[in-house]
């Protein structure tokens, strides 16, 4: 135990101290913020040109539809027009026509008579606009048309918009609210997380141990440390590492959460007392106290939501799925990483493990729908996938004899993984030349370690 401290120590102060990982500790949350933010705020962002649109209304009976708006500009031409598409192509000042639109029919009739012409595809906000309108449009018309009195504002005020609260029962019969949308939140974050990891840092145990290979330091360390040793340090360590840097960002995270509540903490102060100003003025003049009852207070609400989510063993078990996920995929990747020499040779070792990492986020993405159906009962017991599909299923409420069950199978396949991966590894970062075979891999994990150290230019012959 002593060697393996000196080799966690050793891996660990090393990569913390590096330049790259304290950058991408510091830099990896901005850029992540700045890649959900910045396409939206472009998307949204106009380019201050204004789109011609024609209109060739052969009924007649849609010309005050369209009005004219920053991002479009509609005039209406005579039905001859449609003949010529020189004038189609033009408005009335001569400028380019960004698309047009013919109406052959009544629409009411035949949904299908109405037309967009484009010299190039329309996008789908103008479709969106155009359908949005007229279908606003002929909605009204319909209405209208069964000379009803004020038929509008009796549908309006048929729709009820409902607010179910959802409130989750405990044994002793306590109650705590509940959300369905932040279950499914936390369970997708939390899944996120260590999906991330797995590929990750698992990744970066292979590279540390393919270069030591590469490097034929591992020569020189194997003769003072047993192999095992060695992977179990590495793996260790760079798990660690990992640890630190979402440590890091989780209190990065925490900071800007708890300025944020405080900002609108001070905020709400103020509007609460607007609010109640409004309110006692509203009741000076006679208004109806339904009209002045207060809106509900979000904030709060979402605090209780909050309340309901056992964070304390939310934290424990993603603690036990995230360090025995990463035990079991660390392991393989060490094995994968002592059998190459090179990058090029990890891929036929490492498409089929990305292929179950990505199967079990997915597991976990369409689990989030079902937490109890067979898709997610099954992935939560198999080793390989528990890891994220757990995640997304303990927010909604898991009995305890099916989490013991999954955490048994996972830590004892991962100490078994790691038992025949160290098999491999102790033999694989002392072969070179020679592309290892699945076949040939199940022979290293039968060889006797006495043999190992027997012949050096043996091995090397390969």
């Amino acid at each position: 135990m002593s060697k393996i401290s000196l080799i966690i120590e050793r891996e660990y102060l090393t990569r913390v101290q590096k330049k790259s990982f304290i950058l991408m500790t510091i830099l990896s949350p901005i850029i992540m913020v700045l890649l959900c933010t910045v396409p939206i705020l472009l998307s949204q962002m106009s380019d201050n040109e204004t789109r011609h649109v024609a209109i060739v209304d052969y009924t007649g009976l849609y010309k005050d539809v369209f009005d004219d708006n920053e991002e479009y500009h509609f005039h209406y031409l005579e039905s001859e027009a449609a003949a010529n598409p020189d004038i189609l192509k033009k408005d009335e000042e001569g400028n380019g026509n960004y698309a047009y639109i013919v109406i052959k029919s009544d629409l009411l009739l035949h949904p299908d008579g109405m037309t967009i012409y484009s010299d190039k595809q329309v996008t789908t906000g103008f479709e969106s606009f155009i359908e949005n309108r007229m279908s606003d449009y002929l909605e009204d018309a319909k209405l209208a048309s069964y000379n009803i009195p004020d038929i509008k504002k009796i549908i309006e005020d048929s729709k009820i918009k409902l607010q179910i609260q959802s409130i989750r029962l405990d044994e002793k019969g306590g109650e705590t609210q509940s959300s369905s949308g932040m279950a499914m939140g936390i369970g997708m974050i939390s899944t996120l997380i260590i999906y991330i990891f797995l590929l990750l840092y698992g990744g970066q145990v292979m590279n540390s141990v393919m270069q030591e290979k590469t490097n034929r330091i591992v020569e020189v360390m194997v003769s003072s440390v047993k192999p095992f040793e060695l992977m179990m340090g590495k793996i260790i360590s760079i798990g660690l590492v990992g640890l630190t840097q979402i440590a890091i960002w989780i209190i990065f995270i925490a900071g800007i959460a708890f300025s944020a509540t405080a900002i609108l903490g001070l905020s709400s102060d103020v509007d609460t007392a607007a609010m109640v100003q409004t309110i006692n003025e509203a009741n000076s003049i006679g208004m109806p106290e339904a009209a002045t009852a207060a809106t509900p207070d979000i904030m709060a609400e979402i605090t209780g939501m909050l309340g309901g989510v056992n964070f304390t063993e939310l934290l424990f078990c993603f603690i036990l799925f995230f360090i025995g996920g990463y035990v079991l995929y660390a392991s393989i990747f060490a094995a994968i990483g002592s059998a190459v020499d090179n990058e090029a040779d990890t891929q036929q070792f490492m498409i089929p493990i990305t292929f179950i990492i990505i199967f079990a986020f997915y597991a976990g993405f369409f689990s989030a729908e079902n937490p109890d159906g067979p898709l997610a009962w099954w992935c939560s017991m198999i080793p390989f996938t528990s890891p994220i599909v757990m995640m997304v299923r303990l927010p909604f409420g898991v009995p305890v004899w099916e989490l013991i069950l999954s955490i048994g199978i996972l830590f004892g396949s991962a100490v078994g993984l790691t038992w025949v991966a160290g098999r491999i590894y102790r033999v694989g970062i002392l072969m070179y030349g020679k592309k290892p075979s699945y076949k040939e891999m199940l022979k290293w994990i039968r060889y006797n370690l006495s043999l190992i150290h027997i012949s050096e230019p043996t091995r090397r012959r390969g």
